[in-house]
């Protein structure tokens, strides 16, 4: 039985989440998967896991099925659960334990509740300090070990006895205590079958004993049984066991014998999941009395118990940011997270950390650029699959080296990667583009979402959805669904404008739509050109929106949000 409350303390070493952006695209997915083994590498741990913001789009689903590389964890958020707090791993106890031994735990481990728990951890009730307590107080009659099915061997243990004969594994079921006080002949007459009695070396009351039907005799002050007797209980199956304590005292502490299952509270426990957020319970947890609270398993199962002292020392989870360093792009909780790290090329955003990051951003075309100058610099070397992986994201992010944003240092390290992967770069880079732009079985929702941001620009809050093919026909074929779902958005995300880009890969302009409050103008200002107003019908729901064809526009972060920005700020 662990007693030092370090042995009992629950996430020690906690696990550090690398995940990109909301809705990530190939390079968010490829960043938090080569970071993550990056870091695990570095310092010897596999406490750095990969996660992702949001289901894969299609271009990321081909780049992972491509070099067979497992889905990161998907998160729903990063707000602070009960599995990120330092909770006690109090041991559990079987409900058959006595009343003594279970204080002696309590005692030796600090604790004041213990949860009686089966062989396969299911919980069963709760027994406190103050439960314990009340059962000294309370007076009760000397049937009291039967009513409470006590089991010999704690009584046993309890009196700290010498089992002399019989099966100490039994239960007491029938019967009283009795204390054989009077003379043999009296004994006779309130000695029933079944009985425990307490009584000393007397040879005569310990054959009344037997004669009258006791189930067990306690042999007080280190006294012993005759070999008769002792053959005589075995052939009858009773149980001798001899206590070095006086009769008093052993008649004082066998109640401590009685089961916790008696006492304890097994109807309407409060108990929390490991997945419960915080913000969830504490206001439970004010409301009751209750010291502590038990922790359970998805399964089940329990873990361990809780106490508002643990919320008071609560961490949030640990976290790197890759691709991405604004709040609105980040998973809900981001803002109560412990952010250890960022790494990122786009431009600075609003996030806001408690205490100094290492913060590593660079004017690439692609943040798995970056992370891949981190293997060179710190000499890991670095495997084909990871190879592919952050190539695939720099083709994804540059559009194999079409896009503005790319750089000389983006398209070096991308021709690096292909040979470790294995690959030719531009063949492989037209089946992932053609894997992208099969978009006829997605739904609207899924098009517009599988690579959709939002940025803040002065009172303004708007997003941007970019979908790119090799397809003009099928991009055309998509103006008037998403224009339409451009509105739906719009709502849903609580955004005064949202925008559509349809990019071409291989003409290199984009269709531009948007819809919201003086969008149409803000696309003026920003780009210089005439839009065309657009409206219509689409399943009963009347559209409004705006349209543009911007030649040599492939970038969102490079060309459509500086401009957007520029101008919204000062609308």
């Amino acid at each position: 039985m662990a007693t030092k409350e370090e042995k009992l303390s629950h996430n020690v070493e906690r696990d550090i989440l690398v995940t990109g952006h909301r809705n990530p695209d190939t390079d968010s997915i490829c960043a938090a998967i080569s970071y993550a083994r990056l870091k695990n590498k570095l310092n010897h741990t596999d406490r750095y896991i990969p996660c992702r913001a949001g289901s894969l789009n299609t271009e990321t689903s081909f780049v992972l099925d491509y070099f067979k590389v497992d889905k990161p964890r998907l998160l729903d958020s990063v707000k602070t659960q009960i599995s990120d707090v330092a909770y006690r791993k109090t041991q559990g106890v079987p409900k058959n334990m006595s009343l003594k031994q279970a204080y002696q735990i309590m005692r030796d481990s600090h604790v004041v509740t213990l949860p009686a728990v089966t062989k396969e951890d299911v919980l069963e009730g709760l027994i406190t300090i103050s439960d314990i307590a009340k059962s000294y107080m309370n007076v009760y009659d000397s049937a009291i070990l039967s009513t409470a099915k006590t089991q010999y061997k704690n009584i046993l243990e309890t009196l700290e006895a010498t089992r002399i004969t019989g099966d100490i594994e039994r239960y007491c079921e029938e019967g009283k205590v009795v204390i054989a006080a009077a003379n043999p002949e009296m004994m006779n007459y309130y000695i029933e079958p079944h009985d425990i009695v307490i009584l000393g070396n007397r040879a005569e009351s310990q054959l009344s004993a037997l004669d009258n039907g006791a189930d067990c005799i306690i042999i007080c002050e280190g006294a012993n049984a005759s070999p008769t007797i002792r053959n005589l209980a075995e052939h009858n199956g009773m149980i001798i066991m001899v206590t070095s304590y006086d009769a008093y005292t052993a008649a004082r502490l066998i109640n401590q014998s009685i089961p916790i299952d008696f006492f304890m509270t097994k109807e309407g426990i409060i108990a929390f999941q490991e997945e419960d957020y915080i913000d969830d319970i504490r206001e439970v947890m004010a409301s009751k009395r209750h010291r502590d609270f038990p922790i359970l398993s998805k399964e089940g199962k329990y873990l361990g118990m809780i106490s508002r002292r643990n919320l008071l020392g609560a961490r949030g989870k640990q976290v790197i940011m890759v691709d991405h360093n604004e709040l609105g792009q980040a998973l809900p909780g981001m803002e109560g997270a412990e952010i250890l790290e960022i790494i990122d090329h786009h431009r600075l955003g609003t996030i806001q950390t408690l205490s100094p990051v290492y913060f590593r951003n660079q004017p690439l075309g692609c943040c798995s650029t970056i992370i891949y100058k981190i293997y060179q610099e710190n000499n890991i070397p670095i495997d084909k699959k990871t190879a592919g992986l952050l190539m695939s994201a720099i083709i994804s992010d540059t559009l194999l080296f079409r896009s503005p944003t790319c750089t000389s240092v983006d398209e070096e390290a991308a021709r690096e990667l292909a040979k470790i992967a294995g690959v030719e770069i531009e063949k492989y880079a037209m089946e992932m583009f053609s894997a992208a732009s099969n978009l006829k079985q997605k739904t609207d929702k899924e098009i517009f979402y599988q690579d959709f941001k939002i940025f803040t620009a002065g009172k303004l809050r708007f997003g941007v959805s970019q979908i790119t093919s090799l397809n003009e026909e099928e991009l055309q074929g998509l103006s008037n669904r998403l224009l339409h779902y451009a509105k739906v958005a719009l709502e849903k995300e609580k955004l005064n404008m949202t925008f559509v880009m349809l990019s071409n890969i291989l003409s290199q302009d984009t269709l531009l739509l948007a819809v919201g409050s003086r969008a149409g103008e803000l696309m003026n200002l920003a780009f210089s050109l005439e839009t065309e107003k657009k409206n219509y019908e689409l399943d009963g729901v009347s559209v409004e929106g705006y349209v543009a064809r911007i030649p040599k526009l492939v970038s969102r972060k490079k060309q459509l949000i500086p401009p957007l920005s520029l101008y919204a700020e000062q609308m």
